[in-house]
C-alpha cells in the first residue's frame, strides 16, 4: 500500500526558480522562509497551515510553526524586503535596462476587532469596516515584480506612488524612470509631484475628461470614430480650462514650453472596447430602470437621478456615456518625436 508520494518535480521545479532569481542567496539560504514561500504558491494559506501543505506533497522536514513564526520577525530584522527587490533588479536588468515600470495598489483586509498602527480602517470600495493595509506593488513591463510597499490602511492609495518610486530610484541609481499608472493615481498634486521628482509618468486619464480634452475634435469632426483611431491633444494640469484653441482644426503637438499649463494626452478609439462598454452601459440602464420601478434597491446606482422629488432616468447622462463609448484615454509628460512617432 502507498502511504505517501513526494511531488518531486514540482518542489525541484520551484526550489529551481527561487535559486536562479537570487532570492535564496538574498535571504541568506534561510530555508524556513523559502519553504514559506514555495508553500504558498502551492497553497495560499495561513502560516499554521503551511506544515500540512508541505507535508502533503511530500517534503522530509516542514518547518514548524513556531519557526515559520520567528522566521517572520528575523525577515523584518534582516530587512529580506530591501535585498529580495535587489535580487530582483538585478534579475530584469541582466538581460538590459530598466526604463519603465507599472505601479498599482491594493488593499488587504483583516478579521480583527481593534486597529493598531498599520492595520487601519480606511477607503473601500466594498465599503468595508475592517482594518487592512495598503500594498503598492512596482513590476517592470512584463508584470515581473521589482519592488514592494506597505502602507496605514487609511493613507490615500494616490500618495504612496511617489515614495516607492523614489526608493527605487535611491535603492538602484537610476536617475531617469518613466511610471505607468492607472487613472486612480491621476490628480494635478500628484502628476506636479512626479514632474517635481524628474519621475516620468503615463497615466490613464478618466473618461469624464474626454468632452473637455476632446471638444474641438468633436467641433470639427464630430463624435465617429474608426477602430484604431488616434487623437493627439492636450488636457489642463488644473481644472478643466484647457489651452486649446477650439477654432484651430489641427491638433496642437504638445511642448511643455509652449503648453506650460497643460500635459499632453493621447485618445484611442477601439471598436471592441466600445462594444465592451455598450454592454456594460446597458447593464446600468436597466438596472436603473428596476430602482425607479421598485425592482431592485437603490444602491448608489448610475444614471439615477430625483426630479421633484421623484426618481427618474438620467437620459441626458445615459447619451453623454454613450457618445464616449471605446475612447481610452492617457496622459503623460512625453512630447511627441519629431518623426512623428508616438
Amino acid at each position: 500500500m502507498v502511504e505517501s508520494k513526494r511531488s518531486g518535480l514540482l518542489w525541484d521545479v520551484l526550489h529551481g526558480v527561487y535559486t536562479r532569481l537570487g532570492l535564496r542567496d538574498a535571504t541568506g539560504g534561510d530555508r524556513a522562509f523559502e519553504q514559506m514561500v514555495l508553500a504558498r504558491l502551492i497553497e495560499p494559506t495561513s502560516k499554521a497551515d503551511t506544515p500540512r501543505v508541505l507535508s502533503e506533497i511530500g517534503w522530509p522536514a516542514p518547518a514548524h510553526r513556531n519557526t515559520l513564526q520567528a522566521c517572520l520577525a528575523r525577515a523584518q530584522e534582516r530587512g529580506y524586503r530591501e535585498s529580495l527587490s535587489g535580487a530582483l533588479f538585478e534579475h530584469v536588468t541582466a538581460s538590459g535596462g530598466l526604463a519603465l515600470c507599472l505601479y498599482d495598489v491594493t488593499t488587504l483586509y483583516f478579521e480583527a476587532e481593534r486597529e493598531d498602527d498599520l492595520r487601519r480602517v480606511g477607503y473601500s470600495k466594498e465599503r468595508r469596516v475592517d482594518p487592512q493595509v495598503i500594498v503598492g506593488l512596482l513590476v517592470d513591463r512584463h508584470g515581473f515584480p521589482l519592488q514592494v510597499g506597505c502602507w496605514e490602511g487609511n493613507k490615500a492609495e494616490t500618495t504612496t506612488i511617489i515614495p516607492i518610486a523614489e526608493a527605487f530610484q535611491a535603492a538602484h541609481g537610476i536617475e531617469e524612470l518613466v511610471i505607468v499608472a492607472d487613472a486612480g493615481m491621476l490628480s494635478a498634486a500628484n502628476l506636479t509631484a512626479l514632474d517635481e521628482a524628474h519621475l516620468r509618468f503615463i497615466v490613464g486619464a478618466r473618461t469624464t475628461r474626454a468632452p473637455g480634452d476632446l471638444e474641438a475634435h468633436f467641433h470639427w469632426h464630430g463624435d465617429a470614430f474608426t477602430d484604431g483611431q488616434v487623437i493627439d491633444t492636450i488636457t489642463p494640469r488644473r481644472g478643466s480650462r484647457s489651452q486649446r484653441d477650439v477654432s484651430r482644426r489641427h491638433e496642437p503637438v504638445w511642448d511643455p514650453h509652449t503648453h506650460p499649463g497643460s500635459w499632453r494626452a493621447v485618445w484611442v478609439y477601439s471598436k471592441k472596447r466600445a462594444a465592451r462598454d455598450n454592454q456594460t452601459l446597458t447593464a446600468q440602464a436597466n438596472r436603473a430602470r428596476a430602482v425607479i420601478a421598485g425592482e431592485k434597491r437603490p444602491k448608489g446606482t448610475r444614471f439615477v437621478t430625483v426630479h421633484q422629488g421623484d426618481q427618474v432616468l438620467d437620459e441626458a447622462s445615459i447619451a453623454r456615456a454613450r457618445s464616449l463609448v471605446g475612447l481610452k484615454g492617457y496622459v503623460t509628460f512625453r512630447p511627441r518625436t519629431p518623426d512623428g512617432r508616438r
